[in-house]
């Protein structure tokens, strides 16, 4: 099939795997058109039947914030013509969604009909899209789309509560492609280059907004190295970095945390870590904990949102309420403390994916395009 996909080109959750879908259709031999402000960050163009086509905005003195969505249903009215696309794949409701509709209704005054599938990440519902200025257009966003899809039971349990849904929402978990993630590789994964032997690591990535709580991280980690000899990587950026570096500061955890950045080498990353880290206001899936997972890392989370559908607490890590520092801290510190413990849950971690495996997701995905024409 000709496939576009719509997303944020961002480290953000939504767009990787987005991303990663987009390269994992056209390995299967569809054709696959990016369509969005900027070249996805995870996007490598290693087969001919991927494309990227940039949206771009002008600047007019009239706007004070450019029309996004008007330029975006342009593009897409645009590649869908000249590539002849069968469906558009958008994720995020607003204000791809919007824009995907608006594009199709142009697209039927030229005869040429494409099919809207929608995916729901989160944000999108849980904070956007319930503000009474977007609740409106966000509702018949999705209810316009020809298939509706949510990355967790309780994502769709949360979209049918805070709107008037008359679409069926099909949940399809976000996915990994495990043989990116492993730490067995030795030559590649040389622990000593960041902690000492007796020393365990311990990982947070994100992009740093409120919603990730990455103070919480922190204090969590100073309660760990109490006990534990230990190092932690803080992997991402956003507005909240400051603060965490600060209170890291105060803390007088210099040397022991280390502040990476943004990466595009998540995998290299995870795989000298021992214990991920995701202290989260929500998390509609989860996504880095679940990458974290297949390299082989015990998770430590709150029990919001779809935390729960992927990390099976005492089995591949442990779950506490938002806010409990202690929990967190204690749990993490029994995970550590014993290597055959850790080992075992590090185990568990990595064979709990295979329900979310590539091989198993991506056939759900192109049921659900073919089932847009029957």
């Amino acid at each position: 099939m000709k496939i576009g996909i719509v997303c944020y080109p961002t480290f953000g959750g939504s767009g990787v795997m987005a991303t990663e879908l987009g390269m994992a259709l056209a390995d299967k031999g569809h054709e696959v058109h990016f369509i969005t402000y900027n070249q996805p960050v995870r996007l490598d163009f290693i087969s001919h039947r991927l494309h990227f086509h940039e949206v771009v905005l002008e600047e007019y003195p009239l706007f004070q914030y450019q029309p996004y969505e008007l330029a975006l249903s342009s593009k897409m009215v645009e590649v869908v013509e000249k590539h002849h696309l069968e469906v558009l794949h958008v994720h995020y409701a607003i204000p791809h969604a919007y824009a995907a509709y608006m594009a199709k209704k142009m697209l039927i005054n030229k005869g040429i009909h494409v099919k809207v599938v929608t995916t729901l990440h989160g944000t999108d519902i849980t904070l956007v899209g319930s503000h009474p200025t977007y609740k409106t257009a966000l509702e018949f966003s999705i209810n316009k789309s020809d298939e509706v899809t949510a990355v967790s039971n309780s994502l769709r349990e949360d979209t049918l509560r805070l709107f008037n849904i008359e679409k069926d929402i099909k949940v399809v978990y976000n996915f990994i492609d495990g043989k990116k993630y492993s730490n067995e590789n030795e030559v590649e994964c040389k622990r000593s280059a960041l902690a000492n032997k007796e020393e365990r690591i311990l990982t947070h990535i994100s992009n740093f907004r409120p919603v990730k709580r990455t103070e919480d991280v922190i204090k969590i980690f100073f309660e760990v190295q109490k006990e534990i000899p230990s190092k932690l990587l803080m992997v991402g950026d956003g507005p909240e970095r400051l603060k965490a570096e600060n209170l890291v500061n105060k803390l007088n955890l210099d040397g022991r945390v280390l502040f990476l950045g943004n990466s595009d080498e998540v995998a290299k990353i995870l795989c000298f870590s021992d214990v991920f880290l995701l202290p989260s206001e929500t998390e509609s899936f989860g996504l880095a904990a679940l990458e974290a997972m297949a390299a082989k890392n015990a998770i430590i989370s709150t029990n919001s949102g779809g935390l729960p559908e992927v990390n099976i607490s005492g089995k591949t890590g442990f779950l506490s309420n938002v806010g409990d520092i202690k929990d967190m801290a204690k749990n993490a510190i029994k995970v550590l403390k014993n290597d055959t413990v850790l080992d075992e849950f590090k185990q568990n971690a990595k064979e709990h994916t295979s329900i979310f495996s590539l091989d198993t997701i991506l056939p759900q995905y192109e049921a659900i395009y073919k089932k847009c024409y029957r």
